[in-house]
């Protein structure tokens, strides 16, 4: 069973982190990913980019239109994800207790089930 364990982030929290704090999510992230590799739970990770980067498509009229954004009404936003394979909830929930940025306060780690997929194929 497919899980997405999201990253919460909050641009004031990681901003107030000291150097050492940072680099030690960085080694914790490298960790966590090798210990889920060699149990084969490991699918992929991906760091996302700032959102203010980011553009919004959305309909206006029924025509899907470009604007500037997301305009985010929380401070959280998504920052990045892991995609594991699991064999049950608690476990993907045991996975994300795991994250670094999970034993941050003011920084989360949302477990969703994946209801649906398809890839490409390489």
């Amino acid at each position: 069973m497919k899980y997405l364990l999201m990253m919460q982030v909050d641009r004031e929290v990681l901003d107030a982190l000291s150097a050492e704090q940072m680099d030690a999510i960085g080694a914790g992230h490298g960790e966590f990913m090798d210990a889920i590799t060699a149990s084969g739970e490991f699918i992929l990770t991906q760091a996302l980019g700032d959102p203010s980067a980011s553009a919004v498509v959305r309909s206006t009229g029924g025509v899907p239109q470009v604007h500037d954004g997301p305009f985010l009404e929380a401070k959280e936003f998504l920052g990045g994800f892991y995609l594991v394979d699991v064999d049950s909830k608690e476990r993907a929930l045991e996975l994300a207790t795991l994250i670094p940025d999970a034993k941050i306060e003011g920084l989360a780690i949302e477990v969703r089930p994946v209801a649906f997929e398809k890839a490409a194929e390489f």
